[in-house]
């Protein structure tokens, strides 16, 4: 009896046992379903995170006057710097002035472009004619560098000029989803109309390209003025952004060293002193999120590797069930000359045919689940290739271990018994 025999054997009895296999696979492919499709959607998560949080680019950064409190763990109230300063975290909230801001901006040496902007008010509803947006737009006030920092691109009209920042006229450009939502079909109409951003008339200059928006940030959902224009809005920030952007990644660090030596001297440290404000690289929060994500994905795989535990439990008392139910079967083989080892590959073959049929099917359906989120989140199709090499070599020790047992006490079986069974 070959090893093709046995597996034929194998294959002929899962078929016969349909309602049997069915059930058996079902189990094993919600297993694999539930860490593929988790860890699917996980990376579409991150493919949009990293999009979404690297909008400015590899090659950018920007000073704030203080981090950014998007934390995962406990707050803690001491921050250490470099030099074994201890500050605490309110001794960091110094705003930066839009003065010092205007003078970085002119002053700065390193080869680069600078932005000086601000965040405006958040929360705010636009109106044009009878149409309004939600109450989900937020007000940014930058310079005529702000879109090339920022990672934005003019679609119809123009950027704002220098002209627009010292006069601090009402004029502005329209995230695309407020275009869309304010002038329908044709947003690029909205050129040269007035629109009411909070009550506040607008002339609209332009019209931005979409950049696509994730559960974190709504990054079309934006009115984009000049910063003296909206700092004259209610709730808007007190303190200024600065963004600059190097030609490529190699000239990022000793820009961040050059900007940080000029800066101090602007906020009139000493040597001793720790800095009071920072600075970010543009994706900082793409790799905190991402960090976070990952720690989900090790739930995900507990979570897999549970049911397919129960999986595997429930496969190998199927298995004991066929190795009674087939026990005269089994003596025949031997009584024929088949050997212990004939018997053991080809209940193993049947076991591991079920978990790998169970492993294909949760596979794909882990798949198609997991990319729901790309739809949602405008990704690309994902698929976890690692983690489904990873999902087969599991089901496959599964099924070896759930026949294993079962495999062995069929070969163990004394012939005549085994023809005399009832």
């Amino acid at each position: 009896m070959t090893l093709t025999d046995s597996f034929n054997l194998a294959f002929k009895t899962v078929r016969g046992n349909r309602l049997r296999t069915g059930i058996t696979v079902a189990i094993i492919a919600f297993g694999i379903m539930a860490l593929i499709g988790i860890i699917t959607a996980i990376q579409a998560m991150n493919q949009s995170l990293r999009e979404s949080f690297s909008s400015m680019g590899a090659n950018a950064f920007v000073i704030k006057y203080k981090e950014s409190r998007i934390r995962f763990g406990r707050d803690q109230g001491v921050k250490k710097s470099a030099r074994g300063v201890k500050n605490k975290v309110s001794n960091l909230d110094k705003n930066i002035r839009r003065e010092d801001a205007v003078y970085f901006k002119q002053n700065y040496a390193y080869p680069s472009i600078v932005s000086v902007y601000m965040r405006g008010p958040g929360n705010m509803e636009c109106n044009y004619g009878d149409k309004k947006t939600n109450p989900v737009v937020t007000v940014w006030g930058g310079d005529e560098n702000y879109l090339t920092v920022n990672g934005f691109t003019v679609a119809d009209g123009r950027n704002l000029n220098s002209l627009d920042v010292e006069s601090g006229r009402n004029v502005c450009l329209l995230g695309s989803n407020v275009a869309a939502k304010l002038f329908g079909d044709h947003p690029e109409t909205a050129v040269d109309h007035i629109i009411k951003v909070g009550g506040i008339p607008y002339r609209v200059i332009g019209v931005l390209k979409s950049k696509g928006s994730s559960g974190l940030l709504r990054q079309d959902d934006i009115v984009v003025t000049s910063y003296n224009s909206a700092r004259r809005l209610a709730n808007a920030s007190p303190s200024y952004f600065i963004g600059v952007m190097v030609d490529n990644v190699a000239m990022l660090d000793p820009a961040i060293g050059a900007a940080t030596a000029q800066f101090r001297g602007i906020r009139k440290l000493l040597p001793t002193d720790a800095d009071n404000f920072t600075i970010e690289k543009s994706d900082k929060f793409a790799e905190l999120f991402i960090t976070f994500l990952s720690s989900i994905t090790g739930a995900a795989a507990a979570i897999g590797i549970i049911t397919l535990i129960g999986a595997a439990i429930g496969l190998m008392n199927i298995m004991l069930v066929s190795v009674n139910e087939r026990t005269r079967e089994v003596g025949l083989i031997k009584a024929i000359g088949g050997k212990r080892k004939n018997v053991r590959q080809q209940f193993l073959f049947e076991s591991m045919i079920i978990s790998l049929l169970g492993a294909i099917f949760g596979i794909i359906l882990g798949v198609l689940v997991g990319n729901i989120f790309s739809m949602v989140l405008k990704t690309g199709f994902v698929v976890p290739w690692l983690w489904v090499s990873i999902g087969i070599l599991i089901c496959s020790l599964v099924g070896f271990a759930a026949g294993l047992y079962p495999a062995i006490k069929a070969a163990k079986l004394n012939p005549i018994v085994a023809l005399r069974y009832e």
